[in-house]
Order: C-alpha cells, then structure tokens, then sequence
C-alpha cells in the first residue's frame, strides 16, 4: 500500500512490504519506487521493507527549492525518524548510492548495499573540460552582450543541444536539481562509514563505471566489490539471479542470524 509523508515540507510517497529488521531502498534517478520492486521481492519474506520515491519522482512533489544530495539526505534522515526506524539496512542504485553513502556517513546502520552507485567522482577526458569552460566563457560573453534574460534563452536552446538524456528528460526545477547533484562527490565522506558495504557492479556500466566503485572499494573501510560480468548499469535488472545470490549471501547473518 502507498503512503505519503510530509518530510522538510515536501510530500513523499513510500511503500512499507514484510516484517522484520528494517530495509530502506533508494532508488536511482529517473526512476521510482516501483524500479525496485524485484530487490523488495527478495527481501519481503525476512525484512520490513520501506521503499521510497524520490521528492520530484513517482508520487513524490517536486521540491520547492533546488536541493542537493545534502538535502535529500536530511529527508531520508527526517523519514527514519518519523517512522522510529532503528538502525537500517539501506540499499541504493544510482542516485540512491549518493544519498545512502552520505547517510551512512554520519548516521547508524546496520549494512549498506551500494549497486552501480554515484558519488565518486569519474574520469573525464580532456574534451569534457574544454566544453565546460567553452560553455563558461559562452555564458559571460553573453550576460555581457545581450543581457541575463535573453542570455539564459540562448544557453538553455545549447543545453538542450548538447545535455545529456537525463538532464533533456526534466524541465524547471527538476533540471536545476540534476545540475547540482550530478556534481556532488562524495569521496571525502566516505571514510566515515563504518558499517560493512557491499558493492554490487555490472562490468558494463557506462554510466557509473566499474573505475568509480573501485574508488568506493579503497575510501570505504568495510567494503568488498562483486561484479556482474554481463550487466550494465542496472545490473540487479540486467542479471537478477547472480544479484539475488550475491544479496542474500551479504544479509545472511541477518536473515538466519550467526
């Protein structure tokens, strides 16, 4: 049954499936809840499972303001403490990496699954940076020659040119939300987490590369790294039954107990 809260004056839609240790699952972006439906399938028998849309998808409102993963993060903490949840296992994909690693940060769970997660900050090559300071110099050139509101006409006709597919699948708010997350990094916090991590990877992620988990895998004290040879980015999608054995054998303790 779906459910809404009001968390930092935003109202947020969630789903709580099972009975047992408490399991938050985040998702990533441009998805909601409902993504996440075959990870709650496997954890529903043994867990009570709290499943979240994220403010500005699925049943969620958009926020009024333009919040970082920051922001995000205090919902999620704001969310724990309405419902009196006590020391959770969180699991995120994507976007829910980010806001589960920074929770896990400075917060108490019991274990944290971080599959094909965002926020260690990637590779570029050489070509991305000379388009974002091409696209800087563009800007103030403009604000200087034509002013702020024809300016911002013209950088947003580029921005649809040359964004990629997630930033062209949003508009207002959403779209300035996506700008300041995507450029959040969040190796220095890391670190602080001391619960153990299991990172689940597909070995054909473009989107989070496998680079960017091994980051995770060095920052991260209590980690370990499983990879998924033939999945991509979704990789508990793409190979359901090698993510469900590689899960099962990370929570096991807390489904048998020692």
């Amino acid at each position: 049954m779906l459910t809404q809260i009001l968390l930092r004056g935003t109202r947020v839609q969630y789903k709580v499936t099972g009975e047992g240790a408490p399991v938050i699952l985040l998702h990533g972006w441009g998805c909601n809840l409902a993504t996440m439906a075959s990870i709650e399938a496997i954890l529903t028998p043994h867990f009570k499972v709290y499943t979240i849309d994220f403010p500005g998808f699925g049943g969620s409102e958009i926020p009024a303001e333009v919040w970082g993963v920051d922001d995000y993060t205090r919902m999620l903490e704001e969310f724990v403490s309405e419902l009196h949840i006590e020391r959770p296992i969180l699991i995120g994909h994507s976007f829910g990496g980010r806001v589960s690693i920074l929770y896990g940060s400075r917060n108490e769970v019991r274990k944290i699954v971080l599959v094909d997660a965002a926020g260690a900050k990637p590779r570029r090559p050489l070509k991305y940076y000379c388009k974002v300071y091409s696209y800087k110099l563009y800007k103030k050139f403009l604000y200087l020659t034509i002013g702020k509101e024809r300016a911002e006409e013209k950088l947003e006709a580029r921005r649809r040119t040359a964004g990629s597919a997630d930033y062209n699948a949003l508009s207002g708010m959403m779209r300035r939300i996506f700008v300041k997350v995507v450029n959040e990094y969040l190796e220095e916090v890391m670190p602080r987490i001391k619960c153990p991590v299991q990172l689940i990877w597909g070995a054909k992620d473009k989107d989070t590369k496998l680079r960017e988990a091994k980051v995770m895998l060095k920052r991260i004290p209590n980690a370990r790294l499983d990879v998924i040879e033939d999945a991509g980015h979704y990789s508990f999608l793409d190979n359901p039954f090698r993510f469900r054995a590689l899960l099962s054998a990370f929570l096991k303790e807390d489904i048998y107990g020692k």
